[in-house]
């Protein structure tokens, strides 16, 4: 048991594990939408448009996190306006706002000598989480699984059956902007914990084994969470005693699991 306990001697790995567990649980419940209505390129696209608001946030000396959530939103509601009514494909906006924020975000970064300042949220430090940091994904945390509960049936009846949900009278487009921002606000939590690069992996993943053992939806949320947390617990483990990277140890151990979970359903398939 020592081996599991010593790293938790640590403050600072208790906050990161308390962390990794919480960011792990919101991007997997939401990631099941993600994953139901295929937006895994969104994920990439407001991780990576953070970036400005990362910028005007270090410029003017305000909280990095709550810059780059700004800017997510923003982009978030940018490509919910833009695809509205099928004017514009939802891919094609995506791609319009993330290489216009992006490299609005690399023009404001020429002007600043300040890039290894803005690493820790580009790349991810889970170890350099601090206690204000772990209080904004805890707020955050609440604020989004909180409004997967009010609006679960809603969001998983446009997810699943959007034409239904019309007849109904059941707005689409405002479920659609709710699932936006609440993708926006959970991809600036993980940023903090994997980075840009890798929060797409943690929001799809988990959600992507899921759905290969069960189609049912409440199953398919714990199946998810529960990919989700342990690949926090092993890339932890990892980090601390492999010394490697603690971001892309998560990412990789959630995606060991995904390719087990593949080849036994696919060699069980083959048996029958």
């Amino acid at each position: 048991m020592n081996w599991l306990l010593e790293p938790l001697e640590f403050g600072f790995m208790r906050q990161a594990l308390l962390a990794g567990i919480l960011v792990a649980i919101t991007c997997s419940a939401l990631g099941v939408f993600v994953v139901l209505r295929q937006m895994a390129f969104m994920g990439d696209a407001v991780a990576h448009t953070t970036l400005p608001g990362l910028v005007i946030a270090y410029l003017n000396r305000w909280n990095l996190f709550f810059g780059a959530l700004i800017a997510a939103i923003v982009t978030a509601i940018g490509i919910g306006w833009l695809s509205r009514r099928q004017q514009l494909r939802e891919d094609t906006a995506i791609g319009i706002l993330f290489s216009g924020m992006f490299a609005l975000g690399i023009v404001m970064i020429s002007y600043t000598n300040g890039y290894r300042d803005l690493t820790h949220m580009l790349f991810g430090n889970i170890l350099g989480v601090t206690t204000s940091d772990l209080i904004g994904i805890i707020l955050v945390s609440i604020v989004v699984l909180g409004a997967l509960l009010a609006f679960g049936k809603e969001l998983i009846l446009t997810s699943v059956d959007p034409l239904h949900s019309q007849v109904i009278g059941l707005s689409a487009e405002r479920m659609r902007y709710l699932l936006l921002i609440l993708l926006a606000m959970t991809v600036v939590t993980a940023i903090q914990a994997v980075g840009v690069v890798l929060t797409t992996a943690l929001l799809i993943t988990p959600a992507a084994t899921a759905s290969l053992l069960t189609k049912r939806m409440h199953i398919m949320f714990i199946y998810s969470a529960s990919v989700a947390i342990a690949g926090c617990v092993i890339g932890l483990y990892s980090s601390w005693y492999l010394g490697i990277s603690c971001g892309g140890a998560i990412v990789l151990a959630c995606t060991s699991i995904f390719g087990a979970v593949f080849c036994i359903r696919n060699l069980a398939f083959m048996r029958w």
